[in-house]
């Protein structure tokens, strides 16, 4: 007995030292990680001359990553992802340093959003405004991945390459004649003609006003892109439309004929005219830099106390916990309060990233916000989407900024719950119900839904909306009459957004911060924080540091 006693002690302990072990590792990683990010900032201010930036765009993109991400890169067990700040600051970095005299830019399939693409798209032009070169070569482009090659003063095609140049659609399903054939369907209750999320469920059909809504929003979106391409390119109106409506750019030949791009080579062939334009021989090395040796080189200021935060509200809203890629009340509540107390923290930039999703919990992080209002300024920035519940965090703002791909707007309320009233009959399920009040089970999916239910949930909806509408108004300074030609569940580009009044400033993440600073009168004595801030679990931790998890 005292053998296995013994054993399992001695077992015990091992495990407790083992992991004791591995957390002392991870945070000796993470010495090791501030080291080797030291270690890149002295490699920014060596570059040698006449070196060209390598920027890879085919990375996964976002606007705020995982805290355990750095280690899992370093480790080997997770993929580069790319900070979507931290990419911007290092083409603002790369323009500003003398011995980088140009970009190699790959774009085949970038993994961003419109809105995203459209901000890199004129840090690379910014880039080119200081009189510096980017050249860009790919096996093939993407529509999006073309869209950001062709700020580039020249574009090579693989010669077994194609481009992808066809336009903006949308293609939506319907549900009803499914619902109907087998008696499973989804009983929705909504306010607003364009709320379109619920539309597949309740007809065949798409409707004349989802039909517009959606026509005027890819229109409003393409003609930005397509204007772009052809300023960069000095292609008229008429060639590019001729080339997208045939799909010219499909075959290298056309392309090329059609100023697509500027040459149809080998990827060693394009290595030689790199080195051309840099002026050095075909057999010399090619000073290069990576995106990674110059990203944590950041405009930090020592001895300055003043902070900026940004508020990074990604995801779908939820009611619950929260975290990098779901909007969750806890969480967000508790870090907004976090800030407001902060002394250092002297104003906020809201970066909204979110289809929407659960109207109380936007209502619960909407009247934190404004508490946090009360003592410090806050810019909304608005990403690839900041739609429905992600447009009514916005309303607190004393600025909104848009550009002009930002998907926005969605200012309706809807509710919907599944149903198999008739399927459960069709498969011999009855359900029988007992209560003590007239409306104790209130709903359920095996009968249909009572009057009732239906008008109760009706007028909670419209309460939703109406309140929605009234948080519109009040952070927008435009009349209910006004909101309500804008809502009806309708969604607008930034583009439109900026007309209508639903956002007031053109620009991107860094001209917020910069009128959250003016806003502050912080000058630019101020550094930039990020929130929320996710500790990682232990969980977290012994997945990346045992090597046999996987």
């Amino acid at each position: 007995m005292n053998f296995f006693r013994n054993f399992l002690a001695s077992f015990l302990g091992s495990i407790t030292a083992l992991i004791l072990i591995i957390s002392f590792g991870f945070f000796l990683l993470a010495g090791i990680a501030s080291v080797a990010t030291f270690d890149k900032n002295i490699l920014q201010n060596q570059i040698s001359s006449n070196s060209v930036l390598n920027l890879d765009l085919d990375k996964d993109i976002y606007d705020n990553i995982p805290i355990t991400q750095e280690f899992e890169e370093i480790l080997g067990v997770s993929p580069e992802i790319i900070k979507f700040l931290d990419l911007i600051n290092a083409i603002e970095l790369a323009s500003d340093n003398e011995n980088i005299k140009g970009i190699n830019l790959k774009s085949q399939s970038p993994k961003m959003g419109w809105s995203q693409a459209l901000t890199i798209r004129k840090s690379l032009q910014k880039f080119k405004d200081k009189g510096k070169f980017i050249y860009c070569y790919g096996d093939f482009f993407s529509q999006k991945g073309y869209y950001l090659a062709s700020v580039s003063d020249s574009i090579f095609l693989n010669p077994m390459g194609n481009i992808e140049l066809r336009g903006l659609g949308a293609e939506v399903l319907y549900y009803k004649d499914l619902q109907e054939k087998y008696g499973f369907k989804m009983e929705v209750v909504r306010h607003g003609k364009y709320k379109s999320a619920v539309e597949p469920y309740l007809d065949d059909k798409m409707s004349e006003a989802n039909r517009n809504q959606i026509k005027s929003l890819l229109n409003s979106i393409w003609d930005g892109i397509a204007n772009q391409i052809k300023s960069s390119r000095k292609i008229s109106p008429e060639n590019f439309n001729e080339v997208v409506d045939n799909l010219d750019s499909t075959f290298p030949e056309n392309a090329y004929r059609n100023n697509i791009v500027d040459g149809i080579v080998s990827k060693t062939q394009y290595k030689h005219k790199l080195k051309r334009v840099l002026g050095i021989k075909s057999n010399e090395k090619l000073n290069s830099v990576s995106y990674l040796n110059i990203k944590n080189n950041s405009n930090f200021k020592k001895g300055t106390r003043n902070q900026i935060a940004i508020i990074y509200a990604q995801g779908p809203i939820i009611y619950g916990e929260g975290n990098e890629s779901n909007i969750g009340q806890e969480l967000f509540a508790k870090t907004i309060r976090k800030i407001k107390n902060s002394k250092r923290i002297k104003a906020v930039v809201l970066r909204i990233d979110s289809p929407g999703g659960v109207a109380l919990t936007s209502e619960i992080i909407w009247d934190e916000l404004i508490e946090l209002k009360k003592e410090k300024p806050i810019v909304v920035s608005m990403g690839n989407v900041a739609a429905s519940g992600g447009y009514y965090l916005s309303t607190v703002a004393d600025k909104v900024f848009a550009n002009d791909f930002t998907i926005t707007g969605s200012i309706g309320v809807f509710a919907m719950v599944p149903n198999i009233a008739e399927f459960s009959k069709r498969i011999g399920i009855n359900a029988e119900q007992v209560e003590t009040n007239e409306n104790s089970i209130f709903y359920t999916p095996f009968e249909k839904p009572t009057q009732k239910f239906q008008l109760d949930v009706k007028k909670n909806i419209e309460n939703i909306y109406e309140m929605f509408k009234k948080r519109v108004s009040d952070g927008r300074n435009i009349s209910m009459n006004e909101v309500e030609a804008l809502a009806q569940g309708r969604v607008w580009s930034g583009e439109q957004a900026l007309k209508n009044g639903l956002a007031n400033e053109e620009g991107d993440i860094k001209e917020a911060i910069k009128a959250a600073a003016e806003l502050a009168d912080l000058g630019n004595d101020f550094n930039i924080t990020s929130y929320p801030k996710i500790e990682p679990e232990i969980n977290d931790i012994l997945s990346l540091m045992i090597p046999f998890n996987s």
